[in-house]
C-alpha cells in the first residue's frame, strides 16, 4: 500500500468520524456514506474557516486535530443544510 491510498484511507476514517460525531451533536441519524459525506465536506469547511480565522487547537496529535476540525466543520455544513432546508 503506497502513501497515496493511506491518505485516503485516513482521510475517509477522518470524515467517517467527524460526520458521526456532527450527528450526534446536532441529532438526526444516516448511514456511513452519509456521515463520509458529511464529514469530508466539513473536513474542507472546518480547514479552511480555521486558516482563515488563524484558529490553532493547539493539540499536538495531528489525527485527534483534523478530527475537530472535520467535526466543527461538519457541525456548521449540517446547520447551515438545515437552515436552507
Amino acid at each position: 500500500m503506497n502513501v497515496d491510498t493511506r491518505a485516503l484511507i485516513v482521510f475517509a476514517i477522518v470524515g467517517i468520524i467527524a460526520g458521526f460525531l456532527a450527528s450526534i451533536l446536532l441529532g438526526g441519524g444516516g448511514g456511513i456514506l452519509r456521515y463520509l459525506i458529511t464529514g469530508i465536506v466539513g473536513a474542507f469547511v472546518g480547514g479552511y474557516l480555521f486558516d482563515a480565522l488563524k484558529i490553532n487547537l493547539g493539540i499536538d496529535n495531528r489525527f485527534l486535530s483534523e478530527v475537530v476540525t472535520a467535526t466543527a466543520g461538519a457541525v456548521i455544513v449540517v446547520l447551515l443544510a438545515r437552515l436552507i432546508a
